[in-house]
C-alpha cells in the first residue's frame, strides 16, 4: 500500500538548492554597492549623483514588489519552478550586457538612459527567476529540515556577498574596465544557477504544487490581524529602512567624508569588513538566541547598529571607519541570524508558510524605496553645508534602527504555528 505520509528527506542537497542564492548575493552586492554608484557618477556628474542612485533604487524596489507576486502565482498554478529560473537568468544576463555596453561606449544622460534600460532588464530577469525559486524550499523540503536548509542558504548568501566584495576589489586594484566586472557578475550568476537546475532536476517535475490542506485559504490581509506577524513585519521593515537609508551611498561617504582617493576600493574594503564580521556573529547569534530568546539578541544587535551609524559621522579617518564597519557587521550578522527565526516563529499557520513568508519578505523589499528620498535629501543637505546630507541620512538610519529595537518588544517569543501539523 502506498503511504500518504510526506517524504522524510528532501530530494535535493541543501547546497545545490541554495547555490542560486549564492550567485544572486554576489550579483547584487557588486551591482548595487560597487558598479551603480560609480557608473551613475560617470553619467550624471557630482551634483546629482545621490538623486539618480536613489532613482535606480526606487526602480529596483518597485520591480521587486510587483513582479514576484505575479510570477509566483503563475508558477504555483503551473506547478513548476525551473523554467522560470532559466528564462529569468537569461534576461538578467542580457541586461548586464546592456549596462556594460552603456558604461563602455556611452556618456551623458543619453548613456544613462541606456544604462537604465539594462538595469530594468536585470531587475525583471532576476525577480522573474527568484520568485518561483524561493518556493523550492517549502515545496521540496519537509518542515523538520527547513531550518538546516535555511541555514545553508544563509551561509551561501554571506559567502556570495563576501566573494562579490573581494572580486570587485581585485578588479578595482587591477584597474580593469567595468565591463570586466559585469562579465564576472554574469559568470557568477550563471554557474550557481546551473548547479541549482541540475541539483533540483526531476524533483521540480515530480513535486507539482498542491494545496497544503483542504481548509479554505485565508486572505493575505488576515495576516496583519495576527499581532505577532504584524509586529515582526513592522520591526523587520524598520531595520531594512535603516539599512537602505545608508547602503546605496557608502561609496559617496568614502569619497566626500573620508576623503579617499579611491572611494570604490575603500568602499569595498569597508563592505568586506562588514560581511566578514557578520558571518562571525551570525554563527554565534543563532545559537545564543536558542538559549536566551530571539529578542535579547535583537536588542543588542539593533542598538549596536544604531550607535555605529552615528559614530560613522565622527570617524577621524578611514582606519576608524573600517573599525566601525567591523562593529556594525557584528550587529548586522547577529540580527540576520535571528531575523528568519523570529519571522518563522510568528507565522500563523503551517498550511500557508510559502505565501506568508513571501509577504513577510515584502518588509525587506519595500523599504528600498527609501533610497529615492534619502538620495534627494543627501544632495539637498550637501548643497546647504558640506557633508550635512550625510549627517541627515546616517542620523535617520540610526532612528530607524532604534525604533526597531523598541518595537520588537511587542513580538511574543516563539509563537507556535497553528493550522495543520506535519504528519
Amino acid at each position: 500500500m502506498t503511504s500518504s505520509l510526506p517524504v522524510e528527506r528532501a530530494p535535493v542537497s541543501p547546497w545545490a538548492l541554495s547555490a542560486f542564492w549564492f550567485g544572486t548575493a554576489f550579483h547584487w552586492l557588486v551591482i548595487l554597492l560597487s558598479l551603480v554608484p560609480a557608473n551613475v557618477l560617470h553619467f550624471v556628474g557630482e551634483a546629482h549623483k545621490g538623486t539618480y542612485v536613489g532613482l535606480l533604487t526606487l526602480i529596483g524596489a518597485a520591480m521587486a514588489l510587483i513582479i514576484p507576486p505575479i510570477v509566483g502565482a503563475q508558477s504555483d498554478r503551473r506547478g513548476r519552478r525551473l523554467p522560470y529560473l532559466r528564462l529569468g537568468v537569461g534576461v538578467n544576463v542580457v541586461g548586464l550586457a546592456v549596462m556594460a555596453g552603456a558604461v563602455s561606449g556611452l556618456s551623458g544622460m543619453g548613456g544613462f538612459w541606456v544604462y537604465v534600460l539594462g538595469f530594468l532588464l536585470v531587475q525583471f530577469g532576476n525577480n522573474y527567476a527568484t520568485a518561483p525559486y524561493s518556493a523550492l524550499i517549502p515545496q521540496l523540503v519537509p518542515v523538520r529540515e527547513r531550518g538546516r536548509y535555511s541555514g545553508a542558504m544563509g551561509m551561501l548568501q554571506a559567502a556570495g556577498q563576501l566573494l562579490g566584495a573581494v572580486g570587485a576589489l581585485v578588479v578595482s586594484l587591477l584597474k580593469l574596465p567595468d565591463a570586466a566586472l559585469f562579465a564576472l557578475v554574469g559568470v557568477m550568476l550563471l554557474l550557481p544557477a546551473l548547479v541549482t537546475v541540475r541539483g533540483v532536476g526531476d524533483a521540480d517535475r515530480a513535486a507539482p504544487v498542491t494545496p497544503a490542506s483542504a481548509e479554505p485559504e485565508q486572505p493575505w490581509t488576515a495576516l496583519f490581524a495576527y499581532r505577532p506577524f504584524l509586529w515582526v513585519f513592522v520591526t523587520r521593515a524598520l531595520f531594512a529602512l535603516g539599512q537602505y537609508s545608508v547602503q546605496p551611498f557608502l561609496q559617496f561617504y568614502n569619497r566626500d567624508v573620508l576623503k579617499q582617493a579611491s572611494p570604490v576600493t575603500s568602499n569595498l574594503y569597508m563592505l568586506a569588513a562588514i560581511i566578514v564580521a557578520s558571518i562571525l556573529s551570525a554563527l554565534v547569534g543563532g545559537r545564543i538566541s536558542d538559549r536566551v530568546g530571539r529578542k535579547p539578541v535583537i536588542y543588542v544587535a539593533g542598538t549596536t547598529m544604531a550607535v555605529t551609524a552615528l559614530l560613522f559621522l565622527v570617524a577621524p579617518g578611514f582606519g576608524a571607519a573600517l573599525g566601525l564597519a567591523v562593529v556594525f557587521g557584528l550587529g548586522y550578522g547577529a540580527f540576520t541570524s535571528v531575523d528568519w527565526a523570529l519571522g518563522s516563529d510568528a507565522m500563523p499557520s503551517r498550511a500557508s508558510y510559502a505565501r506568508d513568508m513571501g509577504i513577510w519578505h515584502v518588509a525587506f523589499v519595500a523599504p528600498q524605496f527609501i533610497g529615492g528620498p534619502q538620495g534627494a535629501l543627501l544632495d539637498w543637505g550637501n548643497a546647504q553645508t558640506p557633508n550635512l546630507g550625510y549627517t541627515l541620512v546616517f542620523g535617520i538610519a540610526a532612528v530607524f534602527f532604534a525604533l526597531g529595537v523598541v518595537l520588537v518588544r511587542n513580538v511574543p517569543e516563539r509563537v507556535a504555528p497553528t493550522g495543520p501539523q506535519p504528519a
